[in-house]
């Protein structure tokens, strides 16, 4: 059995940002980094006790070069980095899951920890078909386009609900409940990696229930920016090659096969 474990920062245990800043840049960056790590391999860990052959751990915050690789289960594979076209590494359907740990909320939602989409200082909302995604039904929409499901999501508490309104089939851990955007009450980084070892054994104990999050296709996909210049900027195209248009000044849109084109 294969799995892939994607890690992001913001969600895991014990990190929020500073006013200003965003995470990278926040005190609070080393710290959510190690944490990330012990997460990912508290998952890693319930795999291979429940009996996995192979895990990749994909470090998929920011430039993707996060993570202390040598503090990482030896056992897993690593991948890393950015710069290619698309979004999962090297993912097909040889997977049997995928896993996403240390995810968050979408951007503008109330009550949670470092909420944004993909980039915090460029996307206000993305929509598909009207309804609004964040990057937890995203990339899981993009694992699904190659049969791939999602078992097991950690975020904070409202992160976890949007993440099962999409996905009520997955096993999940909220390791924070977030007040405000730069304020949460977490579990201890050590009870949460305990929650997510359990959360995982039950989520590969379920395997057979787990189902793919597929999106329309073809879609309708609207981009709104934070700032006009991004709006303007954006080199977005849809399916038959043309330009996004606009929906208003901040907003813009397409129609197109699968919502890839942020990765492009």
């Amino acid at each position: 059995m294969k799995f892939m474990i994607a890690v992001d920062l913001e969600g895991v245990a014990c990190a929020v940002s500073t006013v200003g800043d965003t995470l990278s840049t926040s005190p609070n960056y080393a710290f959510a980094c190690k944490q990330a790590v012990r997460e990912a391999n508290a998952a890693a860990r319930a795999l291979f006790d429940a009996g996995a052959d192979q895990v990749v751990i994909w470090d998929n915050h920011g430039e993707g070069v996060n993570l202390d690789y040598d503090a990482i289960d030896e056992r897993c594979d690593i991948a890393l980095g950015v710069c290619v076209a698309g979004r999962w590494p090297m993912l097909d359907e040889s997977y049997d899951g995928v896993l996403l740990v240390g995810y968050h909320a979408m951007d503008s939602t109330p009550a949670a920890a470092i909420a944004h989409t993909y980039a915090s200082t460029l996307y206000q909302a993305v929509t598909i078909d009207g309804r609004l995604v964040g990057e937890m039904q995203i990339d899981a929409m993009l694992a699904g386009q190659v049969g791939v499901p999602v078992i097991f999501v950690s975020s904070d508490e409202a992160g976890v609900r949007q993440a099962e309104e999409w996905m009520p089939w997955i096993e999940s851990v909220a390791t924070k409940k977030a007040m405000a955007f730069h304020r949460a009450v977490s579990l201890h980084p050590k009870r949460a990696c305990e929650a997510i070892y359990k959360g995982v054994q039950r989520a590969y104990a379920r395997l057979a229930e787990m189902k793919t999050l597929t999106c329309p296709s073809p879609c309708r996909m609207e981009v709104r920016f934070k700032t006009l210049e991004e709006a303007q900027r954006a080199n977005f195209r849809d399916m038959n090659g043309q330009p996004f248009g606009f929906a208003d000044a901040y907003t813009r849109t397409g129609t197109v096969r699968a919502p890839d084109i942020l990765f492009f």
